[in-house]
């Protein structure tokens, strides 16, 4: 187990896969950082894309459907947090769902090392909120009320750091 540990210890940081619970959230609103406060968020998902594939049958061949990439598609990134009150951020989604009024902006998605330094990033395009939502109120638990953002996007892409 002792050499195990020390094999590990020996792998520059760029080798050693990155955790994943050290991270920030940035928005940008035509181009510059809006809101400084609200980049820390509990959990990120929905970074994901599918390409769906489209299925061709071939006359006179029965053993097998050729099957050709269609498009790609993309779920909602998911931003959950403690729920802030008076945060801008929070104010501008639920401005966006009341008045049906939408800005699309870009969220950058950081991931961190042990020095807060970024080793990952991606950037989603033209962004809106689709949904806002808080955690059950319970008078019997003793949790953290959990504000979930939802945002849908046309894209994203990773950006490299070096």
């Amino acid at each position: 187990m002792m050499a195990i540990n020390q094999s590990y210890a020996a792998l520059s940081a760029l080798e050693r896969p990155p955790v994943a619970f050290h991270f920030l959230v940035t928005f940008y609103v035509g181009g510059v950082v809006e809101n400084p406060i609200d980049i820390r968020f509990q959990r990120v998902s929905g970074i994901s894309a599918d390409i769906s594939p489209e299925t061709y049958e071939e006359g006179g061949q029965n053993l097998f459907s050729h099957r050709f990439p269609n498009r790609v598609s993309y779920g909602n990134l998911i931003l959950e947090r403690g729920l802030m009150i008076g945060s801008p951020l929070a104010m501008e989604f639920k401005a966006a769902l009341n008045t049906f009024t939408f800005l699309p902006g870009n969220v950058q998605v950081f991931l961190l090392d042990g020095n807060s330094d970024p080793v990952a990033s991606w950037m989603f395009l033209k962004t809106y909120p689709v949904r806002w939502s808080i955690s059950d109120l319970n008078a019997t638990s003793n949790e953290v009320v959990i504000e979930t953002m939802e945002l849908a996007y046309t894209h994203f892409f990773p950006v490299k750091f070096f």
